[in-house]
């Protein structure tokens, strides 16, 4: 704003803010008068009175600009050499996240089913089971017809016994040639009796085993569920014919989930069996808790595959690039956090926390000197445990059975039809001389009388 334009109908007390300091020489007597001439119409009583002589507040030294200066550009030079550094540390720990540490998203939740077959063939006459119910080993799950293998049981037995009579007669018939003399019988009808003996035997012996097979078909109309565990994918219904070694229901076993996790081999050298870890389902906040049990040895390779000429066949890749292969590594789940179900298919975020959990009971220089192995692993490549992966499993397999029918052991012919011929054994002499005997016992008591 122009000097004349400014009104002076102000107090010399309230123009004195308005007179600037700036660090300059005081002025000069030339100087004030020429001030006062640029105000012409200004009354000489009301102008504000300058003090020519003093000088003006503000005059600094150079020393403490210099030493400003000298503080900003070390502040900036801090600031960008930690920016650098924070940089540094992120990136490292974005490797180390991404490249080097022990985790993928790559999880799947898995579990054995039992996919069970009838054993013999009918009509299906009750279910006795919906779909995904939850059943013990052993409970019937359906039942088939069982006239037809009620008839052949009872068949069987009345074979048995018809055979078995038969050996019967066939061993006194051999034994009492055998006490013949050479007037009476020959040697060869002797072999031809004690041959036929023991064609009887067998015939009894098949007869037995035929019984055996027709009371475990009777018994095998009743299929029952061979572990604990959910019926899934319940299609059957009453009616319908069981086809014997045709899957017509499966049973999820409820004691046999464990996860999966694929890792990139080039986090392979982390994982190490027994170490604790983490899966995160995808729907469910609270992570699943197992062990590394155990490391798959082998995995599929395409290019080991012949072509249709028995040739190699080798699939083109590109020098720049490299596919990481992808291991299975099986994880055995020790805790479920309530409230979340286990289904087969589930996606999971696998983290192994061993070496954390091993370090976390550790002193501070042990935490420090796994933070170097760390960065150490991040530029010269990670370095193996040598008993992370035995060579040789010190777990052994859990051998699973089920009950199975056993051979019946064979049946003495008296126990099948006891008392079938009293006193084959003895001859027609002695056998009318107990009969003799027998007649005159009542006699002798009327005599005595």
């Amino acid at each position: 704003m122009p000097l004349d334009t400014i009104t002076h109908d102000r107090t010399p007390e309230a123009a004195e803010p308005l007179v600037h300091q700036v660090a300059s020489p005081a002025p000069s007597k030339e100087a004030g008068a020429a001030i006062e001439e640029r105000l012409p119409n200004a009354d000489p009583s009301e102008r504000v009175p300058v003090d020519l002589q003093a000088p003006l507040k503000g005059r600094t030294s150079g020393r403490p600009g210099r030493m400003a200066r000298f503080a900003r550009e070390t502040l900036k030079t801090v600031a960008t050499l930690l920016i650098f550094v924070v940089a540094v540390l992120a990136a490292l720990v974005i490797w180390n996240s991404y490249v080097t540490a022990p985790w993928t998203r790559d999880g799947t939740v898995r579990v054995q089913v039992a996919s069970i077959v009838p054993q013999v063939s009918g009509q299906i006459t009750e279910v006795r089971v919906v779909d995904n119910q939850y059943v013990h080993q052993g409970d019937v799950l359906y039942v088939i017809d069982p006239f037809d293998f009620q008839v052949a049981l009872d068949t069987g037995k009345a074979q048995l016994r018809q055979k078995a009579a038969d050996l019967q007669v066939r061993r006194m018939q051999a034994e009492r040639r055998q006490h013949l003399s050479d007037l009476a019988t020959t040697a060869e009808q002797q072999q031809l009796y004690v041959g036929a003996a023991i064609q009887a035997q067998a015939a009894v012996d098949a007869a037995q085993q035929q019984v055996a097979q027709a009371d475990i078909n009777l018994k095998r109309t009743q299929v029952r569920s061979p572990v604990n565990g959910y019926v899934t994918n319940l299609l059957m219904r009453v009616g319908n014919y069981a086809q014997a070694g045709t899957n017509n229901i499966s049973v999820i076993d409820a004691d046999s989930y464990w996860i999966d996790g694929y890792f990139e081999e080039t986090k392979m050298a982390h994982v190490c069996v027994g170490d604790r870890v983490e899966a995160a389902l995808m729907g469910y906040r609270d992570p699943i808790v197992g062990r590394v049990q155990t490391v798959t040895r082998g995995i599929s390779v395409s290019n080991a595959a012949p072509s249709t000429q028995g040739l190699p066949n080798v699939n083109p890749v590109y020098t720049w690039v490299r596919l990481a292969q992808r291991v299975p590594v099986r994880i055995r789940i020790t805790d479920v956090p309530a409230g979340i179900p286990l289904v087969s298919g589930m996606s999971a975020t696998v983290t192994i926390r061993g070496a954390e959990s091993r370090e976390s009971g550790g002193s501070l220089r042990q935490r420090f000197a796994s933070l170097v192995d760390r960065l150490d692993d991040i530029v010269h490549g990670p370095r193996p445990s040598p008993a992370c992966v035995p060579r040789i499993s010190d777990e052994d397999g859990a051998t699973v059975t089920l009950p199975t029918p056993k051979p019946v052991a064979p049946i003495n012919p008296e126990e099948i039809d006891p008392g079938l011929a009293p006193g084959m054994n003895e001859s027609p002499r002695a056998r009318e001389l107990q009969m003799s005997d027998d007649l005159a016992v009542p006699r002798r008591t009327d005599d005595s009388r």
